[in-house]
C-alpha cells in the first residue's frame, strides 16, 4: 500500500532502512508508470498481462491504480472481462504467482471452515498496519456460474477480485476497505476435479440444505465482525442467486449485481435507445424479446418494467405484457409442459392460445419485437437471418447482445450494422470496435452495457449514505442517473452510454443520485448525509443546480485517489515503520 518503489526519495529510504536495496536513481511517477506500461505492453498474451498487473497490484498499489485510472480503456479488459474469464479458467495454475508470499488475493471460506468462520474473517488482514480501516464492501461468489463459463469452483476468485478493482478505479473505494470472498462448496466441474493443480475442495457441490446453511453462517459471521458491511452477491447459479437475494434483501445491506446491476445498466441504455426511436415507436408500444432466461435475463427484464411503470404510468401487469422470454426450449409459456424454474414463471406467457414456439426465428415471427436482448451466452446466435428480420420489422431495431465474454456475444457490432443497413441501436456486454460505414465514411460507436457504469457508483452512494437496505427504487435511480449523465457531445454521437474515460465523474453522479434516494426513502443512516440532503431534496432530485453540483463535489472528495498524498502520508508511513 505504501510502497513507492523507485520514486521513494532518499530521505524515505534512509528512514525505512531500505537504502541499498534498489538502484540509486529516484524516478518521477511518470517515469515509473511509463516503465510499467512498457513491460505490460511487451507481454504476448492477455493472460500474461493479467498476471503482471496482479503482481503490480499486490506490490505497488498506487502505481497500479494510477495505470488503471489513467489507461482505463486499455486496462479494464485486462483486469476484468474478457480476460478475467481466461484467468479464472487458469486460476489454480497461476494463483501462486499473482502476489508475493503472505499477500492474499482474497478470502477463501470452505465448508471445512464452518466452526471457525468468525475467527477466519477477523484474521484476514491484507493491510495489517490499518486496523481502523475495516472493510466497507465485500463481493462474494461461490464460483458456480462464472460469466458464461459455468461452474469453476474456487477458481472463481478472479471475479470478486476484479470487481473490487473496478470499485476502486471507477468509484474511489479505498482498496484497503474491500473484501473479495470465494465460498468453496465443491465443484461439479469434472475438469477441475481431475486437474492435479486444482486448489479447491475435490468434491461435488453440496446439496441445497448445506448450501443455504453455510451461506447463512457466513453472512452472520461477516456482519458480526463488520456490521456496516455492504455485501454484493456475484456469479451464483441462477436459482441460488434469486433465492439469496429474496432471502436477504429485506433485512441486510446487500444487492446482486448479476440480477440488479446488469438490469440497471441495460435499463439505462434502453432508456436512451427509446429516446432515439421515439418518433417511430411510442415507448408503451415496445415489444421486448429476451433470448436467455437465467438470473441475468430475468433480472434485466424486471428492471426494464420499472421504466414503463415509473416513466409511463403503466401497471405492473401492463408492463409485464411487453416482455417475452426465450430459453433453450423456446418461448417461455405456462402451458409448455415442462417444470419451469421459479424465476421464469413471472414472465411466462399465458396468451399463446396453446401454441408453442421452439426456435428464436419462430418466436420473432410471432412476437415481432422492437427490441432483441441477448443474455444466453450463445455466441453468434443472432445470425444474419435474425438481424435482417429485425431490420425488416423496425426502422431502427434495438439489438443488445449482452453476453460475456466476447466469444459468447450473440452478435458483433459489425454484424448488426451490416445486417440492418447501419440502422441498428446497439449495446453489448463486451467491448466491440467502432464501425466505419463504407458508403459515407461516418464512424459509428457501439454502446457497451458494462455493469461498471452502475455498481461502483451504486456502491459508493450506499457506503456514504449507509441505508438499511438497497431497494428497487435505488437501483432504478442509479440507472436513471446514468442515462442522464451523457454530455451534449455524447448525445450528438447518439451514444447510449458515456465514454469510459469519464467513469469516475459518472460514478460520482450515480452515487449522488443514490444518496438522494436513500434520504427520501428514510433509509439513510449517515447523519452528515441526512443533514446535507433533506432540506434540498426536491431540488436535488432534478440533478441540476448549485445544490446538485455541491453534492457531486462532496462525493468526489470522498473518493480514494492514488495521486492524493492524504492516502499516502509520509509521516504516517514513517511512524508505522517504527511499530
Amino acid at each position: 500500500m505504501y510502497n513507492k518503489g523507485t520514486t521513494a526519495p532518499h530521505s524515505i529510504r534512509n528512514a525505512l532502512h531500505t537504502s541499498g536495496l534498489m538502484p540509486f536513481a529516484v524516478e518521477s511517477v511518470d517515469q515509473q508508470k511509463k516503465r510499467a506500461l512498457a513491460q505490460l505492453r511487451s507481454k504476448n498474451t492477455d493472460l500474461e498481462k493479467y498476471i503482471f498487473l496482479a503482481w503490480l497490484r499486490n506490490t505497488n498499489v498506487s502505481l497500479f491504480y494510477r495505470i488503471v485510472i489513467g489507461e482505463l480503456e486499455e486496462i479494464t479488459p485486462l483486469i476484468y472481462t474478457p480476460t478475467v474469464g481466461t484467468a479464472c479458467l487458469e486460476y489454480s495454475h497461476i494463483s501462486p504467482f499473482l502476489a508475493p508470499p503472505g499477500i492474499p488475493d482474497g478470502l477463501y471460506l470452505s465448508l471445512n471452515d464452518l466452526p471457525n468462520l468468525t475467527q477466519i474473517i477477523k484474521t484476514y488482514r491484507p493491510y495489517p498496519y490499518d486496523d481502523t480501516l475495516t472493510p466497507q464492501i465485500a463481493v462474494i461468489t461461490d464460483g458456480s456460474r462464472i460469466l458464461g463459463l459455468g461452474d469453476l469452483g474456487v477458481n472463481g476468485m478472479g471475479i470478486p477480485v476484479g470487481k473490487l478493482q473496478l470499485y476502486v478505479a471507477a468509484a474511489g473505494i479505498d482498496p484497503r476497505r474491500t473484501l473479495p470472498i470465494t465460498l468453496d462448496l465443491g465443484t461439479n466441474n469434472e475438469k477441475n476435479l481431475k486437474d492435479e493443480f486444482y486448489l479447491g475442495l475435490r468434491s461435488k457441490r453440496v446439496d441445497d440444505d448445506q448450501f443455504y446453511s453455510f451461506v447463512d453462517a457466513v453472512m452472520k459471521s461477516l456482519l458480526k465482525v463488520y456490521p456496516e458491511l455492504l455485501i454484493q452477491f456475484e456469479d451464483f447459479s441462477s436459482e441460488h442467486a434469486f433465492d439469496l437475494l429474496s432471502k436477504y434483501r429485506e433485512n441486510t445491506f446487500c444487492f446482486n449485481d448479476d440480477i440488479q446491476g446488469t438490469g440497471a445498466v441495460v435499463l439505462s441504455g434502453f432508456i436512451n435507445a427509446v429516446k432515439l426511436v421515439e418518433k417511430d415507436v411510442h415507448p408503451t408500444k415496445h415489444r421486448l424479446l429476451f433470448f436467455g432466461a437465467g438470473s441475468a435475463g430475468v433480472g434485466v427484464a424486471k428492471q426494464l418494467l420499472e421504466f414503463f411503470k415509473v416513466e409511463h404510468g403503466m401497471s405492473e401487469e401492463e408492463a409485464k405484457r411487453l416482455v417475452w422470454l426465450v430459453d433453450t426450449k423456446g418461448l417461455v409459456t405456462l402451458d409448455r409442459g415442462d417444470n419451469l424454474a421459479k424465476h421464469k414463471v413471472y414472465f411466462a406467457r399465458d396468451d399463446n392460445d396453446g401454441n408453442q414456439f421452439k426456435t428464436l426465428e419462430e418466436v420473432i415471427e410471432y412476437v415481432k419485437p422492437t427490441a432483441l436482448i441477448g443474455l444466453s451466452s450463445t455466441g453468434g446466435v443472432f445470425n444474419e437471418k435474425i438481424i435482417n428480420r429485425m431490420a425488416e420489422l423496425n426502422k431502427n431495431p434495438i439489438i443488445f447482445p449482452l453476453s460475456n465474454p466476447k466469444v459468447n456475444a450473440e452478435c458483433t457490432f459489425e454484424d448488426a450494422m451490416k445486417g440492418t443497413d447501419n440502422r441498428v441501436i446497439f449495446a453489448s456486454g463486451t467491448a466491440f470496435p467502432e464501425y466505419t460505414v463504407p458508403e459515407t465514411g461516418k464512424t459509428k460507436y457501439p454502446g457497451q452495457g458494462n455493469n461498471m457504469y452502475i455498481f461502483p457508483g451504486l456502491g459508493l452512494g450506499a457506503i456514504l449514505a449507509k441505508p438499511k437496505v438497497i431497494t428497487d427504487k435505488q437501483i432504478y435511480i442509479s440507472a436513471s442517473a446514468l442515462s442522464t449523465s451523457l454530455t451534449e457531445e455524447e448525445k450528438s454521437l447518439e451514444l447510449l452510454y458515456p465514454v469510459v474515460s469519464r467513469i469516475r465523474h459518472v460514478s460520482a453522479q450515480v452515487a449522488a443520485a443514490v444518496i438522494v434516494e436513500t434520504v427520501e426513502e428514510g433509509l439513510a443512516r449517515d447523519k452528515q448525509i441526512i443533514e446535507m440532503v433533506q432540506n434540498d431534496i426536491e431540488v436535488l432530485k432534478t440533478r441540476k443546480g448549485k445544490e446538485w453540483d455541491n453534492l457531486v463535489k462532496f462525493v468526489q472528495e470522498n473518493m480514494w485517489d492514488p495521486d492524493s498524498e492524504k492516502f499516502f502520508n509520509t509521516e504516517e508511513l514513517l511512524s508505522k515503520s517504527k511499530m
